[in-house]
């Protein structure tokens, strides 16, 4: 028997801001740890305040129906291939500056 996949969400400091796919709750806390995760969340801004400030405990838990209805919306809207990871924001961004790649 295969198991859907459920919806979850990342709370930073308690407030809900993404929403992703993961196969359980340990699945959706290992997120939590992503390198490349909290790179992206600590320099996206929302009404000018950072997402993230390096500091405050990031945790995943299992989205409420809200959640979960912007979540399947975007993936309905994204058109993503299956099996990718898409996350979903439950807050709005503020725009993206165009900053030349570093690497």
């Amino acid at each position: 028997m295969m198991l859907l996949p459920a919806i979850f969400t990342l709370d930073i400091g308690g407030r809900p801001i993404l929403a992703f796919e993961a196969k359980n709750l340990r699945e959706s806390q290992q997120l939590c740890h992503e390198h490349w995760l909290r790179r992206d969340i600590a320099g996206l801004t929302s009404n000018g305040a950072p997402l993230w400030d390096g500091k405050a405990r990031l945790r995943a838990r299992r989205s409420t129906e809200g959640e979960i209805a912007v979540y399947r919306e975007a993936a309905r809207d994204a058109g993503q291939p299956q099996g990718d990871l898409l996350l979903a924001y439950l807050v709005k961004l503020d725009a993206l500056e165009a900053v030349p790649d570093q690497t």
